[in-house]
């Protein structure tokens, strides 16, 4: 990270049993950061309750609460509980004030009717490794979130996507690698790791006709912003 310029990085909290490392290496290092929620992909797992997730948040370095959302790419059948597993997370993060950390994929409709149900907007948060279309990202705009891109916008069959990189205000723009996964051009395939994220920068910053340095110091400003965290 810091041969690549890197400077902050948030580390995501999915299942409780991995939370205790996850917050360790956020107290391990000033300039890594950790988020409390369990992802919407884990079943029949500890469940978290709004309880639990305000113990966690509460933790100095705990700046967010998720990742949390729908996911009904990966999971079919009845996902009532994947729906309330997120209204927890979404009334956990209004109690402490700490912005959210949103998954969706192939749920757009239920996640934005869910978030505004349950007042997301009055904390934000984050579109995280966000493949949606421009009116999605438009809706969650209109909650108060950021837009967050991974590697996938540097992919030759991310057209789509990096249309959608071109609208988003730089404001409410957010880098990320989503490491492990999702590697950027030119490591497409190989395991994503965080020092990877100006390739991320360099991809939109093609799109927009702009430098990479600019997207770089934008995005860097919006994490520190919506994170409350020093630079």
């Amino acid at each position: 990270m810091a041969a690549a310029r890197v400077t902050h990085a948030m580390c995501i909290s999915v299942t409780y049993p991995e939370w205790p490392s996850v917050v360790a290496l956020a107290e391990r290092y000033d300039n890594i950061y950790a988020t409390a929620g369990v992802h919407p992909d884990y079943e029949d797992i500890e469940e978290p309750t709004v309880a639990s997730l305000l113990e966690r948040a509460a933790h100095p370095k705990a700046r967010a609460i998720g990742e949390t959302g729908l996911d009904y790419y990966r999971l079919q059948g009845d996902l009532s509980w994947q729906r309330e597993r997120f209204r927890t997370h979404i009334r956990a993060a209004r109690e402490c004030g700490k912005p959210l950390v949103i998954h969706t994929r192939s749920a757009s409709e239920d996640t934005l009717a869910i978030m505004r149900e349950e007042r997301a907007s009055e904390v934000g948060g984050v579109m995280h490794c966000f493949t949606e279309t421009w009116e999605v990202a438009s809706a969650a705009m209109d909650l108060g979130f950021h837009i967050s891109f991974s590697g996938i916008v540097s992919f030759k069959s991310a057209k789509d996507l990096r249309d959608v990189a071109r609208k988003v205000p730089l404001e409410r723009m957010l880098i990320e690698t989503d490491a492990p996964y999702l590697a950027p051009v030119p490591y497409r395939g190989k395991r994503n790791e965080p020092s990877f994220v100006p390739h991320v920068a360099a991809a939109i910053a093609t799109e927009r006709g702009v430098d990479a340095e600019t997207i770089g110091a934008v995005t860097s400003q919006n994490f520190f912003s919506l994170f409350k965290v020093n630079p």
